[in-house]
């Protein structure tokens, strides 16, 4: 029995000294990855420095150009909040003329829509107002109707829907990844039957999602579910 007591203080001895080891290279280990990325640090610290240096300087050449206007006190810091403004509000000058849309039974929409239309029309429901109530998908689908009245767009319902920036989910892809289903299919339909909840809307927009200040000028007309209806 002796031999067995001296073997099992033989392997406690064993990893006793395995865990010391293993600790030792821990903290090796450790001291090597601070001392390798302390320069990195040291260097990013340093980069973020010069150019912040780099960047006061340049606002501090800007503001001495702004000095020979010798407007009033605070006129300058209002001159470039009112330029601000303006680069925002760009975007809706061309619309300024647009006028009231006119009613929906004065132009009546052309004939032949397609069933490839059709389904343009159900996936934007779709990818636009999937959680809306029912109202509100077909008043999606009225807003590209009336635009399609509208002699200031696009004449056609595909170059409507594909307008550079006319439809969120076009531009970030979510137009193609959805799942159409029946219900798109007929808020699609209902539309193109004449029911238009939006009142002749031509713009719709989620005011808890909304980054354009534009959007906000526009006359409002309704809110269905989440979305604003505007001219």
């Amino acid at each position: 029995m002796a031999w067995q007591f001296r073997w099992s203080q033989h392997l406690q001895e064993k990893g006793q000294r395995l865990k010391e080891v293993m600790v030792t290279r821990l903290l090796e280990a450790g001291e090597s990855l601070k001392n390798k990325t302390r320069p990195v640090i040291r260097a990013a610290g340093e980069w973020t420095h010069s150019t912040w240096q780099a960047t006061r300087r340049e606002m501090q050449r800007t503001w001495q150009h702004l000095k020979p206007l010798y407007l009033p006190r605070g006129w300058q810091s209002r001159l470039l909040l009112g330029l601000l403004l303006l680069t925002i509000l760009i975007p809706g000058i061309y619309s300024a003329g647009m006028g009231a849309l006119p009613p929906p039974a004065a132009r009546p929409l052309p004939a032949g829509v397609r069933t490839d239309d059709t389904n343009l029309l159900a996936r934007l429901v779709a990818a636009e107002a999937e959680d809306e109530p029912y109202a509100g998908q077909v008043a999606v689908v009225a807003v590209v109707l009336n635009r399609l009245r509208h002699p200031s767009f696009p004449n056609t319902i595909p170059d409507i829907i594909f307008e550079p920036w006319a439809f969120e989910c076009v531009a970030n892809g979510r137009y193609w990844e959805v799942q159409v289903r029946a219900r798109d299919y007929a808020a699609a339909q209902d539309a193109l039957n004449d029911w238009d909840p939006s009142n002749g809307a031509l713009f719709f927009f989620n005011p808890e999602t909304a980054t354009s200040a534009w959007i906000w000028t526009r006359p409002q007309i309704t809110r269905i579910g989440n979305h604003i209806f505007t001219r």
